[in-house]
């Protein structure tokens, strides 16, 4: 008997109808020489400290640091999980040939040989991987399985993972915890994580440049000339011809009264045309960001949303790290095109450009098969997130929001790009440089894709219309009066991380990048994976460390009080601990063995426990008891001696 095993019910009903297995037992399907199974997730976990020594059940600084000799695995506590792993145990213990056919990734890889484990599976294994659910999808995978030991490298990377998380989480937070946890005026555990806490940090760190910001006022010199505005041009180092920065009200009212005494004269008019093409498709990440700023979703939403829609058969599968699609894709999309074609009239639209190609050129015209949509480089295990060509029937209104936006997105990817013209205007007022600049589209190619539905236009669009403006003709030499006037403005602090900004901020490990080229090239480094990024947010606000301030994200004084206490790098900077998801990714390839990435856990880990255990910095004052202390040039000190604090004694080293 094969025995096939999926992370879902749903998902092993899907399976078990392809192989023909339509017997339903208690736990599982049989028929056709198969039996299909699911885990419901989770049903195992990494045993807790006093599984492996009754003295870790207790909180205690001499115990730590608790690094096992082995770490070990157990059912979680809950019957139904229990129930079903006896049901998964009995048909492994008869089975000739076991499918893994888990979720294709990382979490779903270690839960399926975490239960083979526990279960004591003899048989030999085989792997379906698949990024879709579609009948034709399964049949194609299950046409092409292959090994388990092909996927080694997967587990491997998830078992450090789940171990580095246990490791680095168990003993940081007990050390934080005993020796700072009154400090912080709390009785909750100081909770640190590898991911969590540079996580955290980040939203610390922007609050404290938002709270300590100066603001510095600055003078801008507009004239008016024809309706249109024209802005004075600053000197900088690029640019010395410009003006010098403006310091004060009134040297700026004495400038703009010169002005007025001159013409305006255009010195030049520079034209030039340009192309925009179409947005990327979505991986995770960017689905997470756009339903963000449309929709205020929170970013688990979303994954249970397309989740859902994955399972739904109506798009693929959805935590991916990568916005390309593998060449083998190509011959298919005509067939999802017409799948979605009764549901959206932009493909109608773009075969007739299609046409009428056609008709000019006179050869027969093909779908485009651009670089920036397959690239085989750029595809690992899963492609972009796209539609499967299923009709999208029976959504909720959620659904349909989220599948509008990937369907789009991949019918905008096959539109001609936007084709448009900048154009520059010089000018000069006495020895003053004025400079003004307009974009008027020319063709809108993709942008059509998203005028047909105005509601669900995508930012790219929305900023493009707005950047928009057509000039009047502007004739070198001509010259005319104008209204020059100044404006005083003041510079704004940095902007609080919304849920969908701080995703950004995980994925290039804090660097603030627009380019979509450059930031793919910080994925690497990116903290957490696409898929657990989500649940990291959610548990900051679950353990009261980040609250809502509208759609903006704050901290909580704990929180800021935690990150203050830190005094290992590695667990507060988004940039080490983005090195250190390197590694994990290069576990998965292959490149870096488990054992080397353990052995450098096992020292950072004894490492953040002895700065803990030796430091002094942080320590409630033993003057006052209310503030804490700081290190000084030659001693320790109250941070509260502004206040009147005396305490400026070497502080004796802490009782354990």
């Amino acid at each position: 008997m094969i025995v096939c095993i999926a992370e879902k019910p749903s998902v092993g009903r899907d399976i078990a109808k392809v192989l023909g297995a339509t017997t339903q037992h208690d736990g599982y399907m049989e028929g056709n020489g198969y039996q299909v199974t699911w885990t419901s997730g989770h049903l195992c976990c990494l045993k807790d400290p006093n599984d492996y020594n009754e003295q870790w059940k207790s909180w205690n600084m001499s115990s730590l640091p608790m690094i096992p000799e082995r770490f070990g695995i157990k059912l979680i506590d809950d019957k139904r999980s229990q129930k079903q792993f006896a049901v998964i145990q009995a048909l492994y213990q008869k089975a000739d040939l076991i499918i893994n056919c888990g979720d294709a990734g990382q979490e779903g890889e270690l839960i399926q040989r975490w239960v083979m484990q526990k279960a004591g599976a003899k048989c030999p294994v085989k792997r379906l991987w698949t990024s879709s659910l579609t009948e034709e999808a399964l049949r194609e995978a299950f046409a092409q399985i292959k090994d388990q030991s092909d996927y080694q490298g997967l587990y491997e990377a998830g078992l450090m993972r789940a171990i580095g998380d246990w490791m680095l989480g168990m003993n940081a937070t007990r050390a934080y915890t005993l020796r700072f946890g009154n400090n912080a005026r709390n009785a909750q555990p100081l909770s640190i994580g590898r991911v969590q806490t540079p996580t955290l940090a980040l939203i610390v760190q922007r609050q404290y440049e938002i709270d300590h910001f100066v603001p510095r006022t600055y003078w801008e010199i507009k004239t008016d000339y024809r309706g249109v505005t024209f802005n004075a041009i600053v000197q900088t180092e690029d640019n010395p011809t410009g003006i010098e920065p403006i310091h004060s009200t009134e040297e700026g009212e004495k400038l703009v009264n010169e002005l007025a005494q001159h013409p305006l004269t255009i010195t030049a008019v520079e034209k030039k045309k340009g192309t925009e093409a179409p947005p990327r498709l979505f991986d995770l990440t960017s689905l997470q960001v756009e339903c963000n700023k449309k929709y205020n979703f929170p970013p688990d939403k979303t994954l249970n949303l397309i989740q859902s829609l994955y399972e739904k058969h109506v798009t693929t599968y959805p935590r991916v790290d990568t916005t390309f699609l593998s060449d083998d894709i190509y011959p298919k999309v005509p067939g999802t095109l017409k799948g979605l074609e009764p549901f959206y009239p932009q493909i109608g639209k773009l075969r007739e450009w299609m046409r009428q190609e056609q008709q000019q050129t006179g050869k027969p015209q093909k779908l485009p098969k651009s670089k920036k949509v397959f690239d085989n480089s750029k595809v690992t295990d899963h492609h972009a997130i796209i539609p499967t060509g299923q009709p999208p029937r029976a959504l909720t209104p959620d659904e349909q929001k989220v599948f509008d936006l990937v369907a789009l997105r991949f019918i905008a990817v096959f539109y001609p790009d936007c084709r448009f013209a900048t154009t520059t205007v010089l000018a000069q007022v006495d020895k003053t440089p004025f400079k003004t600049s307009g974009k008027q589209i020319l063709f809108p190619g993709w942008k059509d894709v998203y005028k047909s539905e105005p509601s669900d236009q995508s930012d790219q669009s929305d900023e493009a219309e707005k950047e928009e403006k057509t000039l009047p003709e502007f004739k070198p030499s001509e010259s005319g009066p104008h209204t020059p006037s100044l404006l005083e403005k003041q510079t704004t602090p940095p902007k609080p991380y919304t849920e969908g900004t701080l995703l950004r901020a995980m994925e290039t490990a804090g660097k603030t990048v627009e380019d979509e080229e450059l930031r793919d090239a910080l994925k690497e480094n990116g903290i957490g994976r696409p898929s657990t990024r989500a649940e990291i947010i959610k548990k900051l606000f679950e353990r009261k460390y980040i609250v809502h301030k509208g759609k903006s994200l704050a901290p909580t004084p704990l929180a800021v009080e935690l990150i203050r206490l830190l005094q290992t790098p590695i667990l507060k900077s988004a940039e080490l601990t983005g090195q250190w998801e390197k590694k994990l990714r290069m576990i998965e390839r292959g490149e870096m063995s488990a054992q080397t990435f353990l052995d450098e856990l096992k020292q950072l880990t004894c490492e953040v426990v002895h700065e803990v255990k030796t430091t002094k910095v942080g320590l409630l004052c033993p003057v006052c008891h209310q503030g804490t202390l700081i290190k000084g040039r030659t001693a320790y000190g109250c941070s509260r001696w502004r206040e009147g604090c005396t305490f400026r004694e070497p502080f004796p080293t802490p009782a354990q």
